[in-house]
């Protein structure tokens, strides 16, 4: 015999909907034990009846410890995170604030008396990063005004 496709959406029967979470739940329980002995994984499993009612599974100990642990380990893979992107944009922030101390120097050397005290390639640079700042700063603004236009 065949078993036909179950759609998934709610079952209205209110004595049906409880008998198919009663059976889905213990299968759902007994895979998990499955696993946990099959594999040797601890398994934890909580679960919420439509009425409220705590059907939990831990296969290594108790619920709590199991929390506990992961909890733990989530902590642990936020900071090996936040340290993995601080070490991928450290060369990006290294190379904007160099960008900023020459463009920095360069307005300190043109509203300070002239850029007399600047050499032929920091001069060159200087006007290289402000073509560049000015492209941008242009390509933006046709960005806005295009979109602006887009929206009448």
């Amino acid at each position: 015999m065949v078993r036909g496709k179950v759609r998934m959406r709610r079952i209205e029967n209110l004595a049906h909907r409880r008998v198919t979470f009663c059976k889905r739940r213990e299968g759902l329980l007994k895979k998990a034990r499955e696993l946990s002995v099959l594999c040797d994984a601890e398994v934890g499993v909580i679960i919420f009846s439509s009425q409220g009612k705590l059907h939990e599974l831990a296969t290594n100990g108790n619920m709590q410890s199991l929390v506990k642990r992961y909890q733990g380990d989530v902590v642990e893979s936020q900071m090996q995170n936040r340290a993995l992107q601080s070490q991928v944009a450290q060369p990006g922030i290294f190379l904007v604030r160099e960008e900023i101390d020459q463009l920095q120097q360069g307005l300190r050397s043109m509203y300070g008396g002239g850029a007399g005290d600047m050499t032929l390639d920091k001069l060159h640079t200087l006007e290289k990063s402000l073509e560049l700042w000015i492209c941008q700063m242009r390509s933006t603004k046709v960005g806005h005004l295009f979109s602006t236009f887009l929206l009448f």
